[in-house]
């Protein structure tokens, strides 16, 4: 089967990097290929042990100029005018990651530990909520608009808040911003991406929607209003041109996560704006989203075609959707006298809390991949935050599962709202600085009582235990750009709602500010069978180079797919290397973390494969490897953007991104092994594909038991060549903190 489109041209990303050409890097015989490819594995913020901070105390490390340690208002005071000294603790951002950029620099009073200190000083922190209700209710909200994530006591808050605190006056900048450039851009055109529907249309008109509401809220001028009419207008299907089928699927409930993010744009416009509409204005918004939306979503839910509502969906589908219907319920709720919302919310709720709180495993990972989790996290946060601003309470969604506590170890903006809610001011810290913090929501969620530096005590590495995820990051700095990173998996390889691959022991490397090992990403969902027949080992999913084992990082043997039904078992070790408040980290000479996985289970009989990845000479080498017995043909694969040149004995390689480059060396190489480069495609010579072409040899390692052994030696400014390591061989079994000293 031929994927629809090429995916030979893929671009190497963390977030939107620029597209370059990818290739794979094989390890096998003269013959063989050794596969080399780009991933995508999001960087992990790791948490140290946090403790629950009192109200009154600052963090012993917020001391005052003197040294005395300030509590109370001072420690709040002091925090405030270091914020406004510092500003923006990064100093730019990477143009191709995305990634925050941070100083150089040593013994600055802001890079302390992170703490939240409570002030009583209007210009330090939000006053407190007046609505308060004893006894909440999912159907008594509070008496005054906005209801939804940012209450009116916020809204008049705002602006002191703003002239005190850096990142707030940035994010207002940019919001205002991107309000402007929305309104001189047409309004959202229509447009069905087949199976991914109108989600981007729905998403950009929600996206819309909150900056001229914003902006309107915070100026007065009434354009803002307008803009976003017209923009309702047209989404409605009421404007200059058409917008989707003129009935009840306009907002294509067959993939109802558009429904959703419409309903909730159109209940944030509602809300947000309410004393500006004129009643027919007001009645429109509420006729479209009740009509195109609730009405639809009740529908749905009670006559079981709601497959999104079912107590297994647990990702993002349940998340989103059930976020939606709850905003557009509870925008209308006392307006609309039908009962309709009353009936949206005693299902919405309870169905959340059932499957959407259990999004993440026990571990904090999000099983659909970090993409998923940055849309299923923000639907869990915008609709707890929605419930806890309109009447008073979560209902469980914050603790039913404390999962979710851990699951904010990953990057996305509800880390904002989470960190607050959750006592990790860590959180909050690292979060602010990530280039898409500029948000209303963000304004919303940010505690700006938060102070210090995100990285100060926290570890360099962790691990996700879980048996569903089973992932490791390392690092060698949390604030230095070039700094060595490392993040591999194992995990089972189905039970991901149909969004993973057959990847057990991919591994990603970050060094000198780019990506040298990586992962190709999702396929395109509209080709055909992507979804059709689930994850079992005959799927028509595996037929995607994408998904298949051979697109991915790890071992092939017979050049067949991994095993559905794996169970990878891990260990897991960390020197346990903590960076301090400074942005410059010197690494200690017996600092490591490694990572081993028994991957057997991934492949046919007579084969066993044990992998392990550590960090080496104070985290500035990384070795690789992998000790196998098969009987079938071994092939060792990664992928890369860079420009690769072996050596005439075929067991070193030197890879080049720009001026950066990266050396390899096969270690005590099995007779004949070498690496070789290819194109990231599928095998010429593969049986299922339907038409026969020219045959590329790509056997691998024969029948036998090996210990291939990867070193990467970043190509560090100023280290001498001597400097470098050679790591002794150590069994994968026997590897352990000392084992490689």
């Amino acid at each position: 089967m031929n994927p629809q489109h090429s995916y030979e041209n893929v671009g190497l990303t963390t977030l939107q990097p620029k597209p370059r050409r990818n290739k794979c890097l094989w390890i096998g015989l003269p013959a063989a290929v050794v596969a080399i490819v780009v991933a995508v594995v999001v960087g992990v913020v790791v948490s140290r042990n946090h403790k629950s901070e009192s109200s009154n105390s600052a963090s012993p490390n917020s001391a005052s100029p003197s040294g005395s340690t300030l509590t109370g208002e001072p420690a709040a005071s002091q925090a405030a005018s270091i914020k406004q000294d510092i500003g923006l603790f990064p100093t730019g951002t990477d143009s191709q990651y995305l990634l925050p950029l941070y100083p150089s620099t040593t013994n600055s009073a802001a890079f302390s530990s992170p703490t939240f200190n409570p002030s009583n000083n209007a210009a330090f922190s939000w006053p407190e909520d007046p609505f308060k209700p004893a006894k909440p209710q999912v159907t008594t909200v509070r008496p005054d608009r906005p209801r939804l994530l940012a209450p009116a006591y916020k809204w008049q808050a705002l602006p002191k808040l703003i002239a005190t605190d850096p990142y707030l006056k940035s994010w207002n900048e940019t919001i205002f911003q991107n309000a402007t450039d929305y309104y001189n851009q047409p309004v959202v055109k229509y447009f069905l991406d087949g199976g991914s529907g109108i989600l981007d249309n729905a998403r950009e008109v929600k996206m819309r929607i909150k900056a001229f509401s914003y902006a309107y809220r915070m100026s007065n001028d009434t354009k803002w209003v307008d803009r976003a009419w017209l923009e309702l207008q047209n989404a409605a299907g009421k404007g200059t041109t058409p917008f989707g089928p003129d009935d009840l699927t306009k907002w294509n409930p067959s993939h109802f996560l558009d429904t959703a993010e419409f309903t909730a744009a159109f209940a944030i416009a509602y809300d947000w704006l309410y004393d500006q509409w004129t009643p027919d204005q007001k009645g429109q918004i509420a006729s479209t989203m009740t009509t195109l939306g609730l009405q639809l979503g009740v529908d749905y839910i009670n006559n079981g075609s709601a497959w999104w509502a079912g107590p297994s969906i647990t990702g993002n589908w349940n998340c989103v959707t059930m976020s939606g219907l709850t905003m557009g319920a509870l925008a209308l709720l006392g307006d609309d006298t039908s009962g309709l919302p009353e009936k949206v919310l005693g299902l919405t709720v309870p169905n959340a809390l059932a499957a959407c709180a259990f999004g993440p495993s026990s571990d904090g990972t999000w099983a659909e991949t970090a993409n998923y989790w940055y849309f299923g996290t923000t639907g869990h946060a915008e609709m707890t935050s929605s419930l806890m601003t309109a009447t008073g309470s979560d209902y469980g969604l914050l603790s039913t599962n404390p999962g979710f506590e851990k699951t904010v170890l990953d990057d996305a903006n509800a880390i904002i709202f989470y960190g607050d809610q959750y006592n990790h001011p860590e959180y909050v810290l690292y979060q602010r600085d990530q280039h898409d913090a500029p948000e209303p929501n963000s304004v919303f969620w940010y505690n700006p009582t938060v102070a210090g530096a995100f990285w100060d005590s926290m570890p360099l590495d962790h691990v996700f235990d879980n048996h569903t995820d089973q992932w490791a990051s390392m690092r060698s700095s949390w604030t230095d750009h070039d700094a060595l990173y490392v993040a591999i998996k194992a995990g089972t390889l189905q039970g991901h709602q149909t969004h993973n691959d057959l990847d057990a022991g991919d591994f990603v490397i970050d060094a000198l500010g780019t990506r040298w090992a990586g992962d190709l990403g999702s396929g395109d969902y509209n080709s055909a069978g992507y979804f059709d027949d689930g994850d079992g080992q005959d799927s028509k999913r595996w037929l995607y180079y994408r998904k298949r084992t051979e697109g991915q990082n790890t071992i092939l043997v017979d050049k067949q797919n991994q095993i559905v039904t794996a169970q990878p078992t891990i260990e897991f070790g960390s020197s346990e290397s903590e960076q301090g408040s400074s942005t410059v980290y010197d690494v200690p000479s017996d600092s490591t973390a490694f990572f081993t996985a028994d991957l057997t289970s991934a492949y046919p009989s007579g084969t066993t494969f044990k992998r392990g990845v550590r960090m080496l000479n104070a985290r500035k080498q990384v070795l690789l490897q992998d000790d196998i017995t098969s009987s079938g043909a071994v092939m060792w694969r990664m992928h890369t953007n860079a420009t690769v040149a072996v050596d005439a004995s075929g067991t070193s390689a030197t890879l080049t991104i720009g001026d950066k480059k990266l050396q390899m060396s096969l270690l005590n190489a099995p007779s004949g092994a070498a690496f070789t480069t290819g194109p990231a495609k599928r095998f010429d010579d593969d049986p299922a594909l339907p038409a026969a072409r020219p045959t590329r040899r790509t056997s691998g390692l024969p029948t036998g038991t090996y210990s291939l052994q990867v070193l990467f030696n970043p190509q560090w400014d100023g280290m001498s060549a001597s400097s470098f390591v050679t790591p002794p061989s150590v069994p994968v079994d026997s590897w352990d903190l000392k084992s490689h000293n």
